[in-house]
């Protein structure tokens, strides 16, 4: 008998930062269309590192969603990364540490209940927006179905 892993796909970023917003974008997009149940929950987060951390503990697998600064690819290319591939999965916060950092010292402390698979579904931005806004830039909108799609992939 296969039993289901207990999934948190968690949107990532500001909603009023324009497209730094996009991962809460997606989730609230995945919730009108994916039916949550005791195996997959969908939230939003406005945070990282530690704080990241608490978010998931407890599932055996999380999907992150969140904009990504890589300028050496197409704005708006959706990517698909593990943990390890992106070391900075980091909040604004100067103080705090980037979730890499904070699996690692959770582990090192013997917390056992981390997920095992952590899948961050990354949409390519080259800066961060620095003006308040709710909307996304067209560009990064047109990324949200093949976001989601991505998302379903590793659901199933």
């Amino acid at each position: 008998m296969r039993t289901e892993k207990k999934t948190i796909i968690l949107g990532i970023g500001n909603p009023i930062l324009g497209d730094d917003g996009i991962g809460i974008h997606i989730v609230r997009q995945l919730k009108k269309e994916l039916q949550q149940n005791s195996h997959i929950v969908i939230d939003e987060a406005m945070t990282g590192g530690m704080n990241l951390l608490d978010a998931i503990i407890g599932y055996d697998k999380a999907i992150l969603i969140d904009a990504v600064i890589l300028c050496d690819e197409k704005i708006g290319d959706v990517k698909r990364f593990e943990l390890g591939d992106l070391g900075t999965v980091h909040s604004c916060n100067p103080h705090d540490v980037s979730l890499f950092e904070s699996i690692k010292l959770a582990e090192s402390l013997g917390e056992k209940k981390v997920p095992d698979e952590i899948i961050i579904i990354g949409i390519v931005l080259h800066e961060l927006p620095l003006e308040f806004s709710e909307d996304l830039s067209p560009l990064i909108s047109s990324s949200i179905p093949k976001a989601i799609q991505l998302v379903l992939n590793e659901i199933t």
